[in-house]
Order: structure tokens, then sequence, then C-alpha cells
């Protein structure tokens, strides 16, 4: 009788753990930067919650390509608690649209989130020449 009360508590506490997981929710999965000029890094940090009832570990978040760049915590998000993912681009040398994906694994209920990032990268405009104007035949104008 023992061993039998034993065995339903062990399956009882299986059960209850397999029901207890993590849930992640993204404050939002696409961010547009808009027009951002080239050179600088363009950043944003995505906000997640574990709206789930186990702490969640974000074991990887794999950008599309080498010009994107994905940081986060290796730590567990608990229940309630809220966490970044902060995702860089590299600008300099690729003027025009751009749209990135970033793949976020995680032990969560929902354990395959994708991000997006987007925009457009506008080319520095010529700066002006400070040498006198001249005419067509080469001459300077008074």
């Amino acid at each position: 009788m023992k061993k039998l009360f034993s065995t339903i508590a062990v399956v009882f506490a299986f059960v209850a753990a397999v029901q207890a997981q993590g849930s992640l929710k993204f404050n939002k999965e696409v961010h547009d930067f808009g027009k951002v000029a080239e050179g600088p890094l363009a950043t944003y940090s995505f906000e997640v919650t574990n709206t789930g009832t186990a702490p969640v570990v974000i074991s990887n978040a794999a950008a599309s390509c080498g010009c994107t760049t994905p940081e986060w915590s290796k730590d567990p998000i608990m229940p309630g608690a809220k966490s970044t993912i902060k995702v860089g681009y590299n600008t300099s040398g690729r003027p025009g649209a751009f749209t990135k994906t970033i793949t976020v694994t995680s032990n969560a209920e929902n354990a395959t989130v994708i991000l997006t990032i987007k925009g457009e990268v506008t080319a520095p405009s010529a700066a002006p020449s400070n040498a006198p104007a001249s005419a067509p035949n080469g001459k300077k104008k008074a």
C-alpha cells in the first residue's frame, strides 16, 4: 500500500512538472528602423516577458547574416520577469533597404520565435567642394 501511494505521488509530481512551462511574450516581433544613415550601428532591444509558470533559458539567438548581431542574457528568465535581446545592424557599406531575422531558441512552450528588423540605409550625401567654380573653357569665373 505504501508503494502504491509513493507511485501515485511520483506520477502526480511528474504531471505537475510537465505542465509547468515557461512562455515568452515579446513586446513586438518586428522592428522598423525607418531610414538610418550609413555608417553607425543601428540597435534595438526587443523586450521579452516570461508569461509562463517555469523559468525560461534562451539558448541561442541566431542572426540571418553576419551584419546582424544579437546579445542576450544567459540567465534564466523567471516567471513574470522580463529580459531583452539587443540586436545590432551594421549599416556601414550597406546602402538600401534591408530585412534581417533573428531566430530565438529557448526551452519555452514557444521554443522558437523569429524576430525581424528592417529599414533603409541612406548613403551619405556628397560633401560640397570648397574649390572655386570654373567656366566650361577651364578659366575661373570673375
